[in-house]
């Protein structure tokens, strides 16, 4: 957890709008109070940060809506023992809010395949103070099986279909969010949970909009 001392008017604003929303999860709007989105976006973007609306990082990639950030974090049930898996890590901010709820020596994996933007999460996650985070530039359609397997994987990018990969590297009693659909078209955030090693429940969300999951596991080429 980063020693974020003052919630920032950014958060303020979010928070209020979230519980209006519907988020309820205590823990995940005391996450959204600490973290300043407005430090996970472009400078010249900073003033859209409080925005209901997913902003441009570059390299294609996007920071995804605030709500659609936390109800994707609210559906994971984290206690604070998970461990945990992310999918995507793109600006850093959904990182920083799933460390937020696990406290050290818990360690939030984050598998980023755009170098860039992986070395600049990383550098800001350490300048806002996070030790419990470790952010690798990796191709991460296909997991990470050596520190599988996990309890809770967040999945920020969508897959025409779910990889049988992720589902593999979930824990018994495991939770994954993820978009599932073509680029472009209809997608919808699943909840996935597996039951025993072969069955899993599926959970239909909301409709939603991600950029494609790309790399060997996703739906686009390396």
């Amino acid at each position: 957890m980063a020693p974020v001392e003052e919630t920032s008017q950014t958060a303020n604003v979010l928070v209020r709008r979230l519980v209006a929303q519907g988020i309820r999860d205590q823990r995940v709007l005391r996450a959204f109070e600490r973290v300043p989105r407005e430090r996970f976006v472009p400078e010249e973007l900073r003033g859209a940060a409080e925005d209901d609306r997913a902003l441009d990082i570059g390299f294609g990639q996007t920071i995804s809506q605030p709500y659609v950030v936390a109800r994707m974090t609210e559906v994971l049930e984290l206690a604070g023992t998970e461990r945990v898996l992310e999918v995507g890590a793109g600006s850093g901010y959904q990182t920083a809010l799933l460390a937020e709820l696990l406290p050290a020596p818990n360690i939030v994996l984050s598998l980023e395949i755009v170098p860039e933007l992986a070395a600049r999460a990383r550098q800001l996650l350490g300048e806002l103070g996070y030790r419990n985070v470790l952010v690798i530039g990796a191709d991460g359609s296909g997991g990470r099986q050596d520190s599988g397997p996990y309890d809770a994987i967040l999945v920020a990018a969508a897959p025409p279909e779910v990889p049988q990969a992720l589902l593999d590297q979930l824990a018994i009693g495991g939770r994954m969010v993820i978009p599932v659909g073509p680029s472009g078209g209809n997608q919808e955030l699943e909840l996935w949970r597996r039951t025993s090693a072969r069955e899993f429940e599926r959970t239909g969300l909301f409709s939603v909009r991600f950029v494609p999951l790309t790399g060997q596991g996703g739906g686009a080429a390396f």
